[in-house]
């Protein structure tokens, strides 16, 4: 049960769509950090933390997870009517997420193969970002998102300006902590020159080549880097789901999979619900 708004604080709602609740659980891995926030604002949604709900409208609302069903549909609209500033975080909430896979697919294909009983399902035949059902006044990267970068967007958002997010490429976040390229060393087929930073290079810091969580980076020149692992002996159904993970349907990466996307990849995907390959 909701309650009216008695606090003179400005109010912060998060809210949960399709997703798995990680980027939600950044928020609360801030900590020390949250305790600050919880004083100088008053967290009126947040079933990760509290039942307690207060009433709209919002000065701030972050929205997690991607619209999948009739019902969300309905409900983001109800939300941005009631928040002046909307957030969208994370993979699933900017791009349509791991569960945007299904996209590639005949609607309910997947479905058929997960649950008993499909026909009891009501869900939309795509999952999408938050993005192409509303307006949002900013999208942050990340699965998860990175709970630095999240503080920022949170008081930029309070004090009414835009947040200092860096849409640079992982390369450099590597070359800072001297990462040596997996690229150059033939180690594996890296995707940190399109993938966004934010990170922290933590993947390749650890000899493991990067596989974009967070997203085609603002200046992202997939074409160059898929010739380059072509180049390298990767063939077109290794191209096409490289670029096929937790961002699939960003733009960029969504029109690089597509690019190589042959007669192979096309069964591959179509097939996937029946064959599972190594």
């Amino acid at each position: 049960m909701s309650v009216a708004a008695t606090h003179t604080r400005p109010t912060l709602a998060v809210w949960k769509f399709a997703s798995c609740d990680g980027c939600q659980l950044s928020l609360l891995d801030c900590e020390e950090e949250l305790l600050a926030l919880a004083e100088a604002v008053h967290i009126a949604h947040f079933t990760e933390m509290t039942r307690t709900s207060v009433s709209g409208p919002y000065d701030v609302s972050l929205v997690e997870g991607s619209i999948t069903t009739p019902e969300d549909a309905e409900r983001i609209k109800e939300i941005r009517a009631n928040s002046r500033r909307l957030v969208a975080i994370g993979a699933c909430a900017t791009a349509g997420g791991i569960q945007g896979l299904r996209n590639f697919a005949a609607s309910g294909d997947y479905a058929g193969t997960v649950y008993a009983h499909p026909q009891y399902l009501s869900t939309l035949d795509t999952s999408t970002p938050i993005s192409e059902h509303v307006t949002v006044d900013f999208e942050l990267h990340g699965c998860p998102i990175d709970k630095g970068q999240l503080l920022e967007v949170l008081l930029a958002s309070l004090a009414g300006r835009r947040p200092v997010i860096t849409g640079h490429s992982l390369c450099q976040e590597c070359k800072s902590r001297d990462t040596v390229c997996l690229l150059v060393t033939g180690e594996g087929a890296c995707l940190g020159p399109v993938t966004r930073a934010g990170c922290g290079a933590l993947c390749p810091s650890v000899g493991r080549a990067c596989f974009g969580c967070f997203g085609p980076s603002d200046t992202a020149n997939t074409a160059s880097l898929a010739a380059r692992l072509a180049n390298d002996g990767a063939t077109e159904l290794q191209i096409s789901r490289l670029f096929r993970t937790f961002n699939a349907n960003a733009p960029a990466f969504l029109a690089e999979s597509r690019a190589h996307e042959s007669t192979e990849v096309a069964v591959h995907f179509s097939a996937s619900r029946i064959v599972r390959r190594p």
